[in-house]
């Protein structure tokens, strides 16, 4: 692995936000190292492809980044908020419902979060 994915392997196993492919270059910039764009982006293809990372998606959002500890996630569909959910592994029940063996899942429950509902309870009460 090269002296960069080390760098971003290590940003994104240590990070608690959940980081978009931007956060990770400001952070290495931050840290008074040089990287492009670019080769952000191609260390984290390379980090997801080979399993060192896990990519989230989440609709009409940017790419986060995670790291491989399991655990499961909450998104919210409003404004795209990433919490984890720490959740008991569910793998034994997945397979005997699906009846095949899993290599892994990613459960992301979408949900809206509390900082959504109170805004949208306040635009409501303006608007009322």
């Amino acid at each position: 692995m090269s002296e960069n994915g080390k760098i971003i392997l290590d940003i994104v196993s240590n990070a608690n936000n959940h980081p978009t492919a931007e956060d990770i270059y400001q952070q290495v910039h931050a840290e008074g190292k040089k990287m492009s764009m670019a080769t952000v982006y191609n260390n984290l293809n390379m980090l997801a492809n080979e399993g060192l990372i896990r990519r989230l998606t989440v609709d009409g959002k940017s790419e986060h980044y995670d790291n491989t500890t399991r655990h499961d996630h909450l998104v919210c569909g409003v404004c795209g908020r990433i919490s984890d959910l720490m959740l008991d592994d569910m793998s034994a029940q997945l397979e005997r419902a699906c009846g095949i063996k899993l290599k892994s899942y990613d459960l992301k429950l979408i949900y809206v979060c509390e900082q959504c509902r109170n805004t949208a309870g306040k635009l409501s009460a303006q608007s009322g």
